[in-house]
């Protein structure tokens, strides 16, 4: 009955945001799409609690690369590339900000977690050049499953699977699998499977 109730609202709030939807993929062909779809983003992030959730989850599974019905995306966070993969059984807390990554299955994201994409979006190194204006590169960052990120951590690197990052911890090197790390930057203080 309740996953009967959950597949009735998920059809309901995609045609709620089938209208955007549309709007986005029209505006999309004759604009930079990362930039239309962080303005999307940050519009939808405005819609307060469950009901906001599924409507951005309504948008988002049509318009980020993958992205699993059985999420909670919660108020105030926002996505800045739509080449993001969030996988079945995720939760988002609040006020997140998230870069081009794949978060997958069973992860649960604290609320103020930042997951750039890789720790290279910008260059510094011409000193004649404004530090805007010397780009840099963008990098997928990927969370391993069943992964707890706590509340504010930074990630700009990959996390192993069944990992623990603490709150505030800032993590710009890979994380093997099962580890709990802390501090920053963040080095493991334990491990999940010893």
């Amino acid at each position: 009955m309740k996953k009967n109730l959950k597949m009735i609202l998920n059809g309901f709030f995609i045609l709620l945001a089938l209208p955007l939807i549309l709007i986005f993929k029209i505006l999309a062909i004759a604009s930079d799409h990362d930039a239309l779809f962080s303005a999307f983003s940050q519009f939808l992030s405005l819609f307060p609690g469950k009901t906001g959730s599924y409507l951005r989850v309504g948008f988002y599974r049509f318009i980020m690369n993958n992205c699993h019905s059985e999420v909670v995306i919660s108020f105030a966070t926002l996505f800045s590339q739509s080449n993001t993969v969030i996988g079945r059984g995720v939760y988002v807390g609040p006020q997140c900000n998230i870069g081009k990554c794949t978060i997958k299955e069973n992860c649960l994201i604290g609320s103020g977690v930042h997951i750039l994409s890789g720790k290279g979006q910008h260059n510094f190194n011409d000193l004649e050049t404004p530090l805007k204006d010397q780009g840099g590169a963008f990098k997928r960052v990927v969370i391993g499953e069943d992964t707890w990120l706590g509340n504010g951590a930074i990630v700009m690197a990959n996390i192993g699977k069944k990992c623990i990052v603490a709150a505030g911890a800032i993590v710009v090197n890979d994380i093997p699998d099962y580890s709990i790390v802390a501090g920053n930057p963040a080095k493991i203080i334990r491990r999940r499977n010893q």
